[in-house]
């Protein structure tokens, strides 16, 4: 049995996809199996990344699935005692995963989460834990009055969120979470899934010495008019928290943040931002599931 299951949902991108298995190859010495969603996969491309790759363990999905779905798959099949949840679109430049694991031996055994920190491709800083996100900051963050901050730590410390991008998980404790929520479709998984852990009694940390290289935005920005609206949807309703009352105050204080992007993409002639602006507006007073929200609009791509 595997130590750690490795998990990656690949929309098509070899060019993502190679690297990354190259860098998890070249730095783990944890005894790990390798799960790859590959999504919407052209047959020459998975036939390519299949035989360059024999040890890895491809699922086939040629629907349409969310990031939830899409992980939720390869999580059922999951054999290691831990999980690493890492996208395509990432490198690790050293011995992260067994870091983490190794992380697990000096925590107390509330702990269920541990991410490593998030470089962007030029080394720059982009995450080191999450703090408390509330309603109110993902309102004001829409209007450009508020940034997420994040925790940059120094060590192994304790936080509130991790990034859906790279993060270790007990494989029990993830099961009995009922794995990635697929109520939500790309946002905000990460922040639901943290959330669910520390009700439950669980702590989540984060480990600045492990480190992730997050090429962030290569996939989900070429097909944003789709993704953008299920995302704004999805965090209205994971902020609302089952309350309909609550759902409108922010919608009323989010829509018009939309609808003014949106007008200023008219003014300036961006056709492209534009349509994802307009699929927002029209998504946020609506019955619609995210799910559904994506679908709609993806096929008008």
């Amino acid at each position: 049995m595997p130590t750690v299951s490795i998990i990656i949902v690949c929309m098509n991108r070899p060019d993502n996809l190679r690297p990354c298995l190259q860098s998890i190859k070249q730095h783990t010495t944890a005894d790990y199996e390798i799960i790859v969603v590959a999504y919407r996969f052209s047959s020459d491309n998975l036939s390519a990344v299949k035989s360059e790759f024999p040890e890895v363990k491809f699922i086939i999905n040629n629907g349409l699935s969310g990031f939830s779905e899409n992980n939720n798959m390869a999580l059922k099949e999951a054999k290691g005692t831990f999980c690493f949840i890492l996208n395509d679109d990432t490198e690790l430049p050293g011995p992260t995963i067994d870091r983490l694991l190794q992380d697990f031996g000096k925590l107390p055994e509330d702990a269920a989460i541990v991410s490593p920190k998030l470089l962007n491709s030029d080394g720059s800083l982009q995450l080191c834990g999450r703090p408390d996100y509330p309603a109110v900051n993902y309102v004001r963050q829409q209007w450009h009055c508020y940034r997420e901050p994040v925790d940059n730590g120094c060590g192994l410390f304790r936080t509130f969120n991790i990034s859906g991008a790279a993060f270790l998980i007990r494989t029990d404790v993830f099961r009995k979470l009922g794995w990635f929520d697929e109520r939500y479709y790309f946002t905000p998984e990460d922040i639901a899934l943290s959330t669910l852990a520390r009700r439950r009694g669980y702590s989540v940390w984060c480990d600045s010495e492990a480190q992730v290289i997050h090429k962030w935005r290569t996939t989900a920005s070429r097909i944003a008019p789709a993704v953008r609206p299920a995302a704004v949807r999805g965090s209205l309703i994971f902020f609302s928290d089952g309350s309909s009352l609550r759902y409108l105050l922010l919608a009323l204080g989010v829509w018009p943040a939309e609808m003014g992007k949106r007008i200023k993409a008219w003014l300036q002639g961006r056709t492209g931002e534009l349509k994802t602006y307009r699929n927002i507006t029209r998504s946020i007073f609506t019955h619609r599931t995210p799910k559904e929200i994506f679908i709609r609009y993806f096929h008008e791509l």
